[in-house]
């Protein structure tokens, strides 16, 4: 799924009624009954609903779920924020339709006095819609709008955006000034607001993306830019009925050193919770009998072995979990690296041994499929700069380093990026801050591997898909632990769900954020 800013979402919706023949009308009645049907199901409790309208398309998609919920048995407050007479033509028919619902109690709000008097009304509300102003906005948000959004900071009720809240403005990220809310329904494809912003109260906060009829063909960015999520369909392909361990590849997974054997271990079990079907841990002769404890299923190799041997019938090979960054390490690192073709995931201590070698990973990445998986503080190494030039540019710095050094790069944090050496770039949304924790780099690199070991030729996908399963993995078992006690051991036991959990729901919804909770009340 492509990510769009708001010039692009505009000429989506130009493109999707000149050439396609879809009316404005049209895409607006589909956006309003999407936004309606979201909230009958995650606010099925809700029986008072008010809507704050804008006056322009995003009131009107306000105005239609209106309608919708109306239809549907809910007491709905319509508040217009403005003149009626500043009515766009489509809003304007529409405001007046809902005037002949019995249902449907409208309130224009020309100015402040008449506002004051109808946030009483907006107050009995279970719901509030936010549909003030969309993608085309660009803050901050003035006269009674700013009102609205300041009465709404006192008061605890669930708020499902239109679009986007109030306030923030499509192309932006980070935290702005804006309406709080609890949900966030959007059109066609996510923008870069919803992708980087933290739109919503909380992270298990829902923020979906409703199709409402423009087709593919009239969905186009400039910017490479796409959404990690949508890759995760590659891990959820169903095996042949007479497949066997060899049909998905063979892992060897490299590192473990003293006081840090469970990196590896870590590793190696998430590689074959992925679905490998062979795993080997290579390590020091002294620590393998630790390693081989972990699980029965590992299959161990000392690291001092020849590495023709190591290698042998090898899918991928994965470096860096507990590896250690002494010379002895380097050596083995270059050794590994220097011999054979097979597709190299490279993490950890690894990254920090290829960092004091310059030019070494464009070296590295030719004749095979290299990719790394730097935290921001090995990013910088990598780099050679300061972590904070790596958190204040994310974007452009690992699309960067992807195409000098053709390299797929996982620039972990939130919101981990995937840059390709192409340019083209994917953002993952899945994940929690209980993922701050030792080993749980080492659980995505086994991940990343395992699938690798399956699908070799789909670098780009697999390592996409890879990232959304670790977060959403992540984001089950904190569902059922608690952000401050989740373990990286915790994020592998979830793999199973993860697997089987589709980002996009029966209602046709794709879930951005929330996925993991959404079979819980919101509020």
């Amino acid at each position: 799924m492509k990510i769009l800013s708001a010039q692009e979402m505009a000429a989506c919706d130009r493109v999707t009624s000149e050439r396609f023949c879809v009316s404005p009308e049209a895409l607006m009645q589909a956006s309003g009954e999407a936004v309606a049907r979201f909230a009958l199901r995650h606010f099925a409790s809700c029986q008072r609903v008010a809507v704050l309208c804008g006056r322009g398309n995003n009131g009107g998609d306000g105005m239609v779920s209106a309608d919708v919920l109306a239809r549907a048995g809910r007491r709905v407050t319509v508040v217009l924020m403005g003149a009626e007479d500043g009515l766009r033509a489509s809003a304007a028919k529409l405001w007046r339709g809902l005037g002949d619902r019995s249902e449907v109690e409208r309130m224009p709000c020309a100015d402040e006095t008449a506002l004051r008097r109808a946030l009483p009304r907006v107050n009995e509300a279970g719901l509030i819609v936010d549909a003030m102003v969309g993608t085309g906005f660009h803050p901050p948000l003035r006269g009674l709008a700013r009102e609205a959004m300041e009465w709404m900071r006192t008061r605890k009720i669930p708020v499902l955006a239109v679009d986007l809240p109030s306030g923030w403005d499509a192309d932006a990220a980070g935290s702005v000034e804006a309406f709080p809310v609890d949900a966030v329904v959007t059109f066609t494809a996510p923008k870069s607001a919803h992708i980087f912003g933290q739109l919503t109260r909380r992270w298990t906060d829902p923020v979906v993306v409703a199709p409402i009829g423009s087709p593919d063909e009239a969905v186009a960015t400039a910017s490479g830019l796409l959404w990690a999520g949508t890759a995760k369909a590659l891990a959820e392909q169903p095996r042949a009925v007479d497949a066997h361990k060899g049909s998905f590849g063979n892992v060897l997974m490299v590192g473990g050193s003293a006081g840090k054997v469970g990196a590896v271990a870590m590793a190696a079990m998430a590689a074959m919770r992925t679905g490998a079907g062979l795993v080997t841990v290579a390590a020091p002769a002294e620590v393998l009998p630790l390693v081989a404890g972990f699980a029965p299923e590992m299959m161990t190799m000392p690291l001092e072995a020849d590495a023709r041997e190591l290698l042998e019938r090898k899918t991928v090979v994965a470096i860096g979990p507990g590896f250690g960054a002494g010379d002895a390490e380097a050596k083995a690192l270059r050794r590994l690296l220097q011999t054979g073709t097979a597709s190299a995931v490279i993490d950890a201590d690894a990254l920090n041994l290829l960092a004091t070698e310059p030019g070494s990973v464009k070296a590295l990445a030719r004749g095979r499929r290299l990719v790394l998986t730097p935290h921001p503080g090995e990013m910088a190494r990598l780099a050679r700069c300061t972590v904070a030039e790596v958190q204040a540019d994310r974007l452009r710095l690992a699309r960067r380093f992807a195409c000098e050094n053709r390299v797929t790069l996982v620039l972990k944090g939130w919101r981990t990026i995937v840059a390709h050496p192409d340019g083209q770039v994917a953002v993952n949304t899945t994940g929690n801050p209980g993922m701050a924790k030792g080993g749980s780099g080492d659980v995505l690199t086994g991940i990343v591997a395992g699938l690798l070991a399956q699908f070799p030729d789909q670098v780009e996908q697999v390592v996409e898909a890879a990232v959304c399963l670790h977060g959403l993995a992540a984001d089950i078992a904190v569902r059922r632990l608690d952000e401050h006690t989740l373990l990286a051991t915790d994020t592998i036991a979830a793999l199973s769900e993860a697997f089987r959990l589709r980002l996009a729901d029966e209602d046709g919804f794709v879930w951005l954020q929330g996925a993991a909770h959404r079979q819980e009340p919101i509020r």
